[in-house]
Parts: structure tokens; C-alpha cells; sequence
């Protein structure tokens, strides 16, 4: 019976170490984890800010673009590079002017007209 109260000793003894360690082993973990977590805090807002600096500069680059468009398309502009490329303003007989079609064209006796008058009549 000694040796039982022995092996019953070092299990009661073994019980608070094991109990020992897994609390340090959950605050090991625990500090670890805050450490990561704050690590990517960190990697996420450096990319926050650099996602804000390039759409600040693509802002500024599509502001100047539109300028130039504006300046490009301005009729000013438009009649300095046709008159550096030689090329003039057309004479009132080089232009056509068409009439604008009508919004419900006029079809008379088109083949489809004359198909519904078929179908429609009454046989004789």
C-alpha cells in the first residue's frame, strides 16, 4: 500500500504544474496573438495610406487630363491646328444639309399594308 499513497503523491503533484503550465502557455499565446494582431493594424493602415496617396494622384492626373480634353476640344484651338494643318473653313456651296427624317414615316402601299387589307376583307 506504500507504493500506491506514492503514485497517488506525484499525481497530485503533477496536477498543479500541468495546471501551471497551461496558464502560461495561454498567456504566452495571448501576448503573442495581441503582437500579431497589432502588427497587421499597422500593415493594414500603411496600405490605407498609400491606396489614399494614389487616388489622390490619379485624381490630380485625371483633373489635368480633363483640362487638357477641355483645351483640346475648345473651338479656338480646334481653328489654330486646322489652319497649321492647311486646312480651311468650307464654302457655303461644299455644304450639304439634310432634312431631319420624321419620327413616324409615312409608308404607303407597302407589301405588309396590303397583306393585313387582304386578311382583313371579307371573301366574296
Amino acid at each position: 500500500m506504500a507504493k500506491i499513497r506514492k503514485n497517488q503523491a506525484a499525481a497530485i503533484r503533477f496536477g498543479p504544474a500541468l495546471k501551471a503550465l497551461f496558464l502560461c502557455l495561454l498567456i504566452a499565446g495571448s501576448a503573442v496573438g495581441y503582437v500579431w494582431q497589432k502588427s497587421q493594424i499597422y500593415q493594414l493602415r500603411k496600405q490605407i495610406h498609400q491606396a489614399e496617396l494614389r487616388l489622390t494622384e490619379l485624381g490630380r492626373d485625371n483633373k489635368n487630363l480633363d483640362d487638357q480634353l477641355a483645351d483640346l476640344r475648345s473651338p479656338v484651338m480646334l481653328d489654330q491646328r486646322a489652319h497649321d494643318l492647311g486646312l480651311a473653313r468650307a464654302q457655303p456651296m461644299q455644304v450639304v444639309r439634310l432634312p431631319e427624317p420624321s419620327l413616324t414615316p409615312e409608308i404607303k402601299n407597302s407589301p405588309r399594308e396590303f397583306v393585313v387589307r387582304q386578311a382583313g376583307a371579307t371573301p366574296q
